[in-house]
């Protein structure tokens, strides 16, 4: 199937992100979420994105128009009832995806393909949510979604080649590379990098080094582009602990525990830069 109108729901980082790409790229793109503020702060940190691209030189302000005009939004699935791809962009709840594949399922054509943007939450168990589980599968951007190149597509016990070859296909029209990924806990990307993340909190905890410091150590000894710690604030350290935690159960390993740091923060509602204070204070 070739995927020509998108639906996405969650107006947030991803959500807003995964539309953003897929406007850009010439897809008719609906993106619905549960309350008008959320939508229309995620148009907001559209038009912010792109403008930037335009303040930089890298669109044309025609462009920038043109990719606009084809987001619209709405508080109901039912606004894109047409489309040919919903994608999932919803906070990692297993209630709350359930609800929205199960709308989803119900509304759109048989035919349209199912995916969600989970970071950590099993496809095959995700599809026993659906109707005709073969069009369901895994497309897991990476944040910031206009910056970050890699998709991972997640290949669930039922998942049907043409799935696959459909969401690899809807990966490339948007810009990004995709790998395709045996339905497993943290699929590839997450299941090595978030014990890192833990592991630099687990050294924030035992006062081994400050935060900066250990990003510091890690850009500079390890060449990574932005310390575990700074990343960690940057997915939010609600997130981060979650998909440790889902990692912990699945994988049935105490290792992937998350720190007492992480967890520390997360429960005094410091969940990085969206709160304004994590492991560094962005004064907000």
């Amino acid at each position: 199937m070739s995927v020509t109108k998108l639906l996405v729901a969650g107006a947030g980082q991803m959500g807003a992100g995964i539309a953003q790409v897929s406007a850009v790229a010439g897809l008719d793109v609906v993106m619905v979420d549960v309350a008008e503020e959320f939508i229309a702060r995620g148009m907001a940190g559209i038009e912010k994105g792109l403008g930037r691209l335009v303040e930089k030189g890298r669109m044309e302000a025609a462009d920038r128009d043109a990719a606009l005009a084809r987001i619209t939004t709405g508080t109901d699935i039912t606004a894109g009832v047409d489309a040919d791809l919903f994608v999932e962009a919803a906070p990692e709840s297993l209630d709350i995806k359930k609800g929205l594949f199960e709308q989803a399922a119900a509304t759109l054509r048989a035919d349209a393909i199912l995916a969600s943007n989970t970071s950590s939450l099993p496809i095959t168990g995700l599809a026993k949510f659906v109707t005709h589980p073969e069009r369901f599968v895994g497309i897991h951007f990476f944040n910031p979604v206009p910056l970050m190149a890699l998709v991972e597509v997640v290949v669930g016990e039922q998942t049907s080649d043409d799935t696959v070859a459909a969401a690899r296909a809807f990966a490339e029209r948007v810009g990004k590379t995709p790998i395709t990924v045996k339905d497993s806990p943290g699929f590839v990307v997450n299941r090595i990098l978030f014990p890192m993340i833990n592991e630099a909190a687990n050294a924030f905890d035992e006062e081994v080094a400050t935060a900066e410091d250990i990003d510091t150590g890690m850009k500079l000894g390890a060449n990574w582009p932005m310390g575990p710690l700074a990343l960690a604030d940057l997915v939010g350290l609600d997130t981060t602990t979650a998909i440790l935690e889902t990692l912990e159960r699945e994988l049935g390993d105490a290792r992937y525990a998350p720190s007492p740091a992480l967890v520390r923060l997360r429960d005094a509602g410091k969940l990085g830069r969206k709160t304004g204070s994590g492991f560094y204070d962005y004064g907000k």
